[in-house]
């Protein structure tokens, strides 16, 4: 597929097919995707725990649900928890900048070397960031790109994946993780039961409201031109539509399938 089509058939699949399983070696494909991802001052907060459904016994998915995430989690036969460990950068103290500068990624024209790591960036930048309100939504953020890469990948692979929130309160309990371990999703992988269209590409906010050009209130200019050519590439799709005949019939079809209300 390529890369404009992963994009546009990306969707938050929510009803997989329970009783298909999912190649050990897709699921790689997805975590060396989330590894490659490009990650602040290389501190890769990033840290996941893939879990087959089935390990898992009825008593530990409770505890996982919460009301507006329950059914996906029993029927993806994939969990991937993800989480940012916020002990890395003071862990690290610097070592992964230093081995950006040790192959020129990092390059000394910028004014980079092992001494400028040591005396200025680590102890005058990282290490007052670690102890900045701010931090975790820095590790999030970097975690997210992560986890971005990952979805893009699983689709890439021919799955269906979507993103949630478990409950919190039960995550360290469940799976055993250290407590500096930070929560940020689980993200669900299997094969979906719905059709990989799922009703189509989701509503988004209209583009000039999202995007700016010099200063703020100025929308940066939307060519058709390059619309259409992304409609030619398959990254803009058929959007969803209220009441849409056949994505209610499809609904209708899954719900008596997995016994689910109306």
């Amino acid at each position: 597929m390529e890369f404009k089509e992963v994009i546009g058939r990306r969707r938050s699949i929510r009803f997989f097919d329970p009783d298909r399983p999912v190649e050990r070696e897709k699921i790689q494909v997805m975590l060396e995707a989330a590894r490659l991802s490009s990650c602040a001052v290389n501190a890769h907060w990033l840290k996941a725990i893939v879990v087959q459904r089935d390990y898992l016994s009825d008593e530990m998915l409770e505890k996982l649900k919460t009301p507006v995430f329950n059914i996906q989690l029993d029927l993806a036969p994939v969990h991937i928890y993800l989480f940012a460990d916020m002990s890395v950068v003071n862990k690290n103290e610097g070592t992964r900048l230093k081995e950006l500068v040790d192959v020129n990624a990092l390059p000394p024209t910028h004014g980079w070397s092992h001494q400028f790591v040591d005396e200025l960036v680590y102890p005058q930048i990282l290490k007052p960031l670690t102890e900045n309100p701010a931090y975790a939504a820095v590790a999030a953020a970097d975690a997210g790109l992560a986890a971005g890469q990952m979805l893009l990948a699983g689709v890439d692979e021919g799955l269906g994946v979507g993103l949630n929130t478990p409950n919190p309160e039960h995550i360290h309990e469940v799976l055993g993780v250290p407590e500096e371990w930070m929560m940020i999703w689980v993200l669900l992988a299997g094969y979906p039961a719905e059709s990989w269209d799922a009703g189509g590409q989701r509503p988004r906010p209209p583009f000039e409201e999202q995007f700016f050009e010099g200063e703020y209130g100025v929308p940066f200019e939307r060519s058709e031109k390059v619309v259409d050519s992304l409609k030619k590439d398959k990254m803009i799709q058929k959007e969803a539509v209220a009441d849409d005949p056949e994505r209610k019939a499809e609904i209708r079809a899954l719900a008596e399938r997995f016994g689910l209300p109306l």
